[in-house]
């Protein structure tokens, strides 16, 4: 059984001119220990899922289908369940350390408080506990810097300070949610390289949400590419990477630079990302998709292809690949 199934979720906001359907008929799994990375431009439903998962949407979205974790369904689930599971068994980081840290608090204050309070550890416990996990996010002089406050460290450190916070309770699954977006070059091959060392440590699965490919290939074993709320592409990293087979897919590969090739001309993928709260009949990608027909005014399935692949695209395999 997979760590964490989720089959067939739609989210839906209400908003000021009618529903916008954030995320359509999405199913994925992840095992244990597995690394899996979503991939999409913004708007595609990346974040809306993780937070789904999590239960954290906003009061005026609504989900439908499934998430079960370890077996456990999660949505609807009775808030205590749903604190306790975030609390010991799931963890998230988010985009912006310095907003997702209370800058009037201590990171001291705030490391403890999440052991005394889901680990029932004394405050003397806790706080040796914190100053061991900063210590193994490579925090220099973990223990005098525990008692800063957030605008003390750079962006980098305070990331170190959200991964070091996600991990105290070693969960089972860590979601990551565009975590090295605000950073430097330099320091998000550091941020990276640590997460990597970190689930090899805690033996957790991870899914990292990002528009970066680059950081993709080098962390996942598996890729979901998302694009209107909807799968267009799943498969391993390095055949997907290798051979994409659907347009979108396609066009996000052909639009990052080429480190081999400095002369080459960028290539863009035409138009805007759809108006979810007006979706485009059928493909969400079609009015901006090269190879579209009258057939991509049905949404196709996501069909298998090859082994471990699939995807959803009226075009045959090799008219995409050619």
């Amino acid at each position: 059984m997979s760590l964490l199934q989720i089959e067939n979720l739609s989210v839906t906001f209400d908003g000021d001119d009618g529903p916008v359907h954030a995320v359509n008929d999405l199913s994925l799994a992840i095992d244990r220990g597995e690394t899996l990375g979503i991939v999409g431009e913004s708007g595609s439903g990346k974040s809306q899922t993780a937070f789904s998962v999590m239960g954290l949407l906003a009061p005026n979205g609504r989900t439908e289908g499934s998430v079960r974790f370890d077996g456990q369904e999660l949505l609807g689930a009775e808030p205590k369940l749903l604190n306790r599971i975030r609390a010991e068994r799931i963890a998230m980081i988010f985009q912006d350390p310095m907003t997702s840290l209370n800058p009037y608090m201590r990171i001291s204050k705030q490391m403890t408080e999440v052991l005394t309070l889901h680990q029932g550890m004394s405050k003397r416990a806790a706080l040796a506990e914190s100053v061991r996990m900063l210590d193994a996010v490579k925090i220099p002089a973990a223990k005098e810097r525990i008692r800063l406050f957030p605008h003390e460290f750079s962006g980098g450190m305070r990331q170190r300070v959200m991964i070091a916070m996600s991990l105290l309770c070693k969960p089972d699954l860590l979601i990551a949610d565009e975590p090295t977006t605000a950073l430097d070059v330099t320091v998000q091959a550091q941020i990276m390289d640590l997460l990597g060392d970190l689930q090899q440590d805690f033996g957790m699965a991870t899914i990292l949400i990002t528009h970066d490919l680059g950081v993709v290939a080098g962390f996942c074993e598996r890729v979901l590419v998302l694009y209107g709320g909807r799968v267009m592409e799943q498969g391993p990293t390095e055949p997907l990477f290798a051979e994409p087979t659907h347009p979108y897919t396609r066009g996000l590969l052909d639009a990052v630079p080429r480190v081999d090739d400095a002369d080459a001309a960028m290539k863009a993928i035409p138009g805007n990302p759809p108006n979810m709260a007006a979706p485009p009949e059928g493909c969400p990608f079609r009015p901006r998709c090269g190879f579209a027909g009258e057939d991509c005014r049905v949404m196709p399935p996501l069909a298998p292809f090859a082994q471990s692949r699939a995807r959803a695209c009226q075009r045959p395999v090799a008219e995409v690949t050619a």
